[in-house]
């Protein structure tokens, strides 16, 4: 039994007050494996009956088992470079290292397929095809795929931008969005703090808020009218991209073929542009 799973699995089956406990051993897993569980109860307000019943309904005997658990898987992994690298090192053992990296994303992408609802899918087309402007957020190890994404979909439909807390007027940013907004954010593991702010901002503002991460009760989930869920069997953030860059692919795909008129002319005023001065033929000097 692999603790983190369990919880989110069992995660919307569990009464508010065990989902407050969930959420706080995620959180603070060494508070678990020192304290008892009437003094968890009065950390997070909820009474030391609703601690165990917690434990109870992860399919475990008790809290005493529940500790042991947390200091057995919990407190003792590896840092995210830390896991990375210990998958790898078992691929190297075998032959072909290079196909087998490669065939562990093709498991994490057909994975991640079978966590995504289609009509959640079709849903966020729809939204983004919608909206009269589209805002894009993530940081650190999600900063790259924040950063293609927004990129892209300015492609394909325009009006989409690129948020970034270090360069940008933050408070003049928010007070444009409204209820034709929406806003994406991409929170990974170890999640920023700056990025879960930026989507309770924007929903205050009424903005539609779209959450992209690595789990189905990341803190993102709190402010997120959707939320994707991209599955990487491995805990290693690193190892979740190639999945996350498909995953993002299929959404511009979706954007691109149901809005196939907006599409086109979009790509015709783009061609029309003299890129001579920007690119270089393939086989070409620069002047």
């Amino acid at each position: 039994m692999i603790l983190k799973e369990t919880i989110e699995k069992e995660f919307n089956n569990l009464s508010k007050g065990q989902q407050k406990a969930a959420m706080y051993l995620l959180d603070h897993p060494k508070d678990f494996a020192v304290k008892s569980a009437g003094e968890i109860g009065k950390r997070i307000g909820v009474s030391e009956t609703t601690v165990i019943r917690f434990c109870y309904s992860i399919h475990l005997s008790g809290y005493s088992e529940l500790q042991k658990m947390v200091r057995e898987q919990l407190l003792q992994t590896n840092s995210t470079l830390g896991q990375y690298f210990t998958s790898k090192v078992e691929l190297a053992e075998k032959p072909h290292f290079f196909a087998s990296v490669m065939e562990k994303d093709c498991l994490h992408i057909k994975e991640t397929i079978q966590n995504i609802r289609e009509e959640d899918f079709d849903q966020m087309v729809n939204r983004l095809i919608e909206s009269n402007k589209v805002y894009v957020t993530g940081l650190r190890s999600s900063f790259s795929a924040a950063s293609w994404l927004a990129f892209t979909l300015g492609l394909v439909r325009g009006n989409t931008k690129l948020i970034r807390p270090d360069t940008d007027d933050l408070l003049l940013t928010i007070s444009d969005m409204d209820e034709g907004s929406t806003f994406i954010a991409i929170s990974f593991d170890r999640y920023m703090k700056d990025t879960i702010k930026l989507a309770e901002l924007a929903k205050k503002q009424g903005a539609f808020v779209i959450g992209i991460t690595d789990s189905s009760i990341a803190p993102i989930k709190e402010y997120a009218d959707l939320l994707f869920h991209i599955h990487s069997s491995e805990k290693s953030t690193i190892d979740a991209a190639p999945a996350l860059f498909s995953f993002l692919n299929a959404v511009i795909a979706g954007v691109s073929i149901k809005d196939r008129d907006r599409f086109t002319k979009r790509r015709e005023q783009y061609e029309k542009l003299d890129s001579n001065h920007f690119f270089i033929q393939p086989g070409g000097k620069m002047n």
